[in-house]
Order: C-alpha cells, then sequence, then structure tokens
C-alpha cells in the first residue's frame, strides 16, 4: 500500500502543470459565468486578505512545517550563505531589475500598444511586485525542491521583517510616490496566518508525536499521512484566486499578454541570480532551491492590496499584480523542475 501511495504521488507531480492549468482555467470560468460563487467567498476577508484563501494555504504549509527541525541548521556557515544570497537578491537586485524590465517594455518596446498614462500605472504596480517577496507559496516551492523545511522558515521569517522597514521606501524611491499608504494589517495579519500559526502548529504536533510515537513512527508513517495535502491545497487555491480575476483577464488578453513578459523575464533572471550565486557559493541544493525561489516568486496578498489602496480597484497597478498571480505559478512550475533537473551538480547535504 505505501508504495502505492508513492507512486500516486509521483504521478500526482509528473502532471501537476497539467493540473494547475485545468484549475487555472475553471477558477476563470467560475468568475466569468458564475460569479455569485467569487462574490459570496469575498464576504469572508479581513484586512485584504481572504480567510477561504488563508485557510488553504496554511493547509499547504502544514505539512511542511511538521518536517521544521530548527536542529538541522547545525552547519551555520551554509546557513548563513543561504540568508545573504536571498537578502541580497531580494532588496538589492530584485527591486531594481523589475524597475528597469517594466520601464523597458511598457515605455519603449510596447510604446505602440500602450498610453504613456496607462504605462505609468502598469509599471507601478510591476514594482510592487518587485519589493515584496514571496511568504506563503515559497514553502510549496521549497516542499517540490525538496528544500530544508528549516532554513526555509527562517529565511521567510527574515525576509518578512525587513519588508516591514524597507518596502515603502523601495517603492517610493522607485515610483517617486510619497504618499503610499501600505496596509501594515494585511501585512502582519498575513505574516500571522503563513507563518507563526503554522509554524507553532508544525512543531507542537512534532513534539507530541514523537514524545508519544518515536522519531521512526513520526518519519516514517506519520509524515506520509500528508502526503496530497500540499498540492490538493496548491489547486484549491488557485481555483479561488482566478475566480475572483476572470472577467478582468478575458477582458483584456492583448494587455494581459504584454504585461506578462516582463514578469516572467524577471521571474527567471531572479531565480538565476540567487540560484547561480548558491552554486557559484557551492551552497548545497536544499538551501540553493528556496533561496531562488523566495525571490522569483511574490508576496502578491500585499502586492494588490497596496495597488488597490493607492490606485483603486480598476487601475492598471491593479491589474499588473493580478497578472503577476497569472504567471507565477506555471512559471515556477518550470523552475521548479529545473531545479530538481540540476539537484546533482550541486553539494549534498550533510545534515
Amino acid at each position: 500500500m505505501a508504495e502505492k501511495n508513492r507512486i500516486d504521488m509521483d504521478f500526482f507531480e509528473r502532471y501537476l502543470s497539467l493540473w494547475v492549468s485545468l484549475c487555472i482555467v475553471t477558477g476563470v470560468l467560475i468568475g466569468k459565468f458564475v460569479p455569485k460563487i467569487p462574490n459570496m467567498l469575498s464576504r469572508f476577508e479581513y484586512a485584504n486578505v481572504s480567510i477561504p484563501i488563508a485557510v488553504l494555504i496554511w493547509l499547504m504549509i502544514y505539512p511542511m512545517m511538521l518536517k521544521v527541525d530548527f536542529s538541522s541548521i547545525r552547519n551555520h556557515e551554509k546557513a548563513s550563505k543561504g540568508l545573504i544570497i536571498t537578502l541580497a537578491t531580494n532588496w538589492l537586485i530584485k527591486p531594481f531589475t523589475m524597475y528597469a524590465f517594466a520601464s523597458f517594455f511598457f515605455y519603449i518596446v510596447f510604446k505602440s500598444f500602450i498610453p504613456s498614462e496607462l504605462a505609468k500605472e502598469y509599471l507601478a504596480g510591476a514594482v510592487l511586485l518587485g519589493a515584496a517577496p514571496c511568504t506563503a507559496m515559497v514553502f510549496v516551492w521549497s516542499h517540490l525542491t525538496k528544500g530544508n523545511p528549516a532554513y526555509t522558515v527562517l529565511q521567510v521569517a527574515i525576509n518578512d521583517l525587513v519588508i516591514l522597514v524597507a518596502f515603502t521606501p523601495i517603492v517610493a524611491l522607485l515610483l517617486g510616490i510619497s504618499n503610499i499608504q501600505v496596509p501594515y494589517n494585511t501585512l502582519i495579519l498575513s505574516v500571522v496566518l503563513f507563518v507563526v500559526i503554522p509554524l507553532s502548529a508544525g512543531i507542537f504536533t512534532r513534539k507530541y508525536v514523537i514524545s508519544n510515537h518515536g522519531k521512526d513512527y513520526f518519519n516514517n508513517v506519520f509524515i506520509g499521512k500528508f502526503n496530497n495535502i500540499t498540492i490538493a491545497g496548491l489547486l484549491l487555491t488557485l481555483i479561488i484566486i482566478f475566480s475572483y480575476q476572470g472577467n478582468i483577464i478575458l477582458s483584456n488578453p492583448l494587455h494581459i499578454f504584454l504585461i506578462a513578459v516582463p514578469l516572467i523575464i524577471q521571474t527567471f533572471i531572479i531565480f538565476f541570480i540567487a540560484y547561480g550565486w548558491a552554486f557559484l557559493w557551492k551552497t548545497s541544493h536544499d538551501i540553493a532551491a528556496p533561496a531562488g525561489m523566495i525571490g522569483a516568486s511574490n508576496f502578491f496578498e500585499l502586492a494588490v492590496a497596496v495597488a488597490i489602496s493607492v490606485f483603486g480597484l480598476k487601475s492598471g497597478a491593479t491589474l499588473v499584480t493580478v497578472v503577476g498571480v497569472l504567471v507565477e505559478v506555471p512559471v515556477m512550475l518550470t523552475l521548479v523542475n529545473i531545479a530538481n533537473k540540476t539537484r546533482s551538480k550541486f553539494t549534498v547535504s550533510k545534515v
């Protein structure tokens, strides 16, 4: 039976891109033809955070948090290298390359298709994405690349602290906007929901199960019970997210494509900067993969919330943050595949 479950999971993950595509299409169609569903779900929001999505993300993250053993980070040099890479990439490189790529495409390459005023709004939305490294979904990407759970939590926690002080100044610097109102309640609630609660629950569960049943049972039996929960949570989350954006996506097909181009290029560039840096620095793969993933993906809840509060629900900035969600999952799955196929190029973790 155990072998059968392992094979089923391999099959499920092998065609994950297909399931993701089907869920995105399903979500968009629900938003277009059955708008009552997203309208009903949108009532369950607090501080611009969807409670149904938060619950599903919690279900995605919790199985990985069960694996967190901070004592596994014994090689401080290894952990510190990963943290240096992710902090430098996310805060000294990513916002500025996003600004450069978005300006180049929106103002020069696509000048004939995008009016100058709209291009400014699109640039603003891109910068909001660029200044917000991922908080929640990085746990999924780390899980799919067999990243070190303890390190992943550590880098997310530190990046969340940096967001509190760096997000507003960076966006203000790049866009020349001095009246940015960052919804700190959204930011704090997201950190609590996506990091504090599942991490606390995972640590408590781990200690309880090990103390009562032993470490062998925990690692070989208990963890296996949650194999499919992360992927199932991801797919259900996508259906809900894209049900909210069905009309927007279907009514702006050309501009969706134009916006997606610099966002996709930026995602690949940032990943390979961090991932390549980790390779050159001889960092083990279980650190390199999550270090590359956190900057490549975005804290879209924060970006969308700020775009709506500063520029308005129907603004070009808000549309860009929505497109960021649209392109992120397929692109990140591609990067997950690249990371997994290049695992043998990295040093083997000794922990």
